[in-house]
């Protein structure tokens, strides 16, 4: 009988936690007690029922994580592509690992078992992708010159064994898996203030330093052992200055050209490349503001501030920047001209103007054909086939930056002027990234001018001096005497 009243009061406990006039806290509170009974449970405690409610989770204690992680993300009022981060983290990798399991029983073993899945699909991934190289080089010509008919046969079986194989796909590195780590441990601490756990199974790990890596030179060397192999020797590499001005020359009829000038030139990013207003270009002072980006959201693009308060500076323009920029304005112009006439033409023919060539007014100063926002990806797909045309080493586009420092320190700029143009938030950030590198233009430098020195003989390298060098028969004049 006690232990009956004490079930009695324990329901009627949990059932004064819905108010009244509260329907859905009701048939929540309802649903938790007929389940309870229904498996004969213990009666849940009020205090813990009573913070469940209030903050919308399941009140029987079995959340999942992903029940967990979609509600987190909901909550979410960060900048879009943060949360576009997040967003993929969550669906990419937490959901899959880890979103059957219950929230309150999530442990370390399970988080690390979710790392060390993704380091096994790296080497898959790494394996293909080495696979797809080797198919690529296959499907080439092995001399220039139209292929015999054997030869072209060859190619064509070969080209379409290629398209039977998977794209190349990215690894997920040290960098990406510590921020898959950030977007779990936020989730999870914010998990913990709710107190639906007590700790954080994300906190504690041993993982791989997610540091960016050194930007790389495509010297000579790298590039010759890109070019047997496939291979880069560091996942952010730059192209040395006479590379750059081969990307100019190959690039230099494109319609997008100035716009890839502008970034190797001076350092603005994708985004700020793409959203910069022509309002905010001043080709007679030879300067430029930047105060608008678009970045993707998902696929779409979108506008935004730019990333950071010392991204939004003005920019000084040198001389042929700005004569570049002249003539990218005046082919906007004819391309606008160009697009009026066809619609004045197809409207003049009785066409109907819902269906008529149209140029959007989008203000921006580099747009697509039809004057409206050019799609960040876009941009990066065309850099990409110019460069390959070109037969140059790859790199990112994002990496033009790096470029850029080059530039700089080739006229004589040193990392205080490369922090101001690709305006860095600190001295540190601007010394970290290009110390290393700008280094390494010096020798490359170093080592063409010594190479365009003529020199009738040179001695080997083994004849040098000291005791056990080899006598070369070579000698000093001998002092004349008295």
């Amino acid at each position: 009988m006690k232990d009956a009243q004490t079930t009695l009061d324990a329901v009627r406990a949990v059932l004064a936690l819905a108010d009244e006039d509260d329907a859905d806290a009701q048939r929540r509170v309802g649903d938790l007690l007929a389940d309870v009974a229904k498996r004969r449970a213990p009666i849940p405690k009020p205090e813990e029922v009573k913070l469940r409610l209030g903050v919308g989770v399941p009140l029987d204690g079995a959340m999942t994580v992903a029940d967990w992680l979609d509600t987190w993300f909901a909550s979410k009022k960060t900048r879009t592509t943060t949360n576009n981060g997040y967003e993929t983290h969550i669906r990419v990798h937490l959901k899959p690992h880890l979103g059957h399991l219950r929230l309150d029983r999530l442990n370390s073993g399970h988080v690390q078992a979710m790392f060390d899945a993704i380091t096994d699909q790296n080497e898959v991934i790494a394996a293909e992708n080495q696979a797809r190289r080797e198919q690529v080089l296959r499907t080439r010509a092995s001399r220039p010159g139209a292929p015999t008919a054997e030869e072209a046969a060859q190619l064509a079986a070969e080209r379409a064994r290629l398209a039977e194989m998977k794209p190349f796909r990215r690894i997920t590195g040290p960098a990406t898996r510590q921020r898959i780590r950030s977007t779990l441990r936020a989730a999870l601490n914010a998990a913990i203030v709710r107190r639906l756990i007590t700790h954080n199974p994300a906190k504690h790990l041993e993982m791989a330093s997610g540091k960016r890596p050194k930007a790389v030179l495509w010297t000579a060397q790298h590039v010759e052992h890109w070019r047997k192999t496939g291979e880069t020797p560091s996942a952010v590499m730059v192209w040395t200055l006479p590379q750059f001005g081969e990307f100019l020359d190959a690039a230099e009829d494109h319609r997008l050209y100035a716009l890839y000038h502008l970034m190797g030139f001076r350092g603005l990013r994708r985004g700020e490349a793409v959203g910069q207003n022509e309002r905010d270009v001043d080709l007679d002072l030879a300067e430029l503001t930047v105060a608008k980006e678009i970045v993707q959201d998902g696929w779409t693009p979108i506008e935004t501030e730019p990333k950071t308060d010392g991204s939004a500076a003005t920019i000084g323009l040198d001389s042929v920047t700005v004569q570049v920029l002249r003539e990218h304005r005046a082919r906007k112009a004819a391309e606008r001209a160009a697009v009026l006439q066809a619609r004045a033409e197809y409207l003049e023919a009785g066409g109907d103007p819902a269906t008529a060539p149209v140029w959007i007014d989008s203000g921006k100063e580099f747009v697509a054909p039809d004057g409206g926002w050019l799609h960040p990806q876009q941009v990066s797909d065309e850099f990409e086939k110019i460069r390959e045309a070109a037969g140059l080493p790859p790199i990112n586009l994002r990496d033009i930056r790096h470029v850029a420092a080059t530039v700089i320190h080739g006229g004589g700029g040193d990392v205080h002027v490369i922090k101001e143009v690709l305006r860095h938030s600190t001295i540190k950030l601007a010394s970290d990234t290009y110390t290393s590198l700008l280094k390494e233009v010096d020798l490359e430098v170093a080592e063409r001018a010594a190479a365009a020195v003529p020199r009738a003989r040179r001695r080997p390298p083994a004849e040098t001096s000291g005791p056990d060098a080899e006598d070369s028969g070579e000698r000093f004049p001998e002092a004349p005497e008295g």
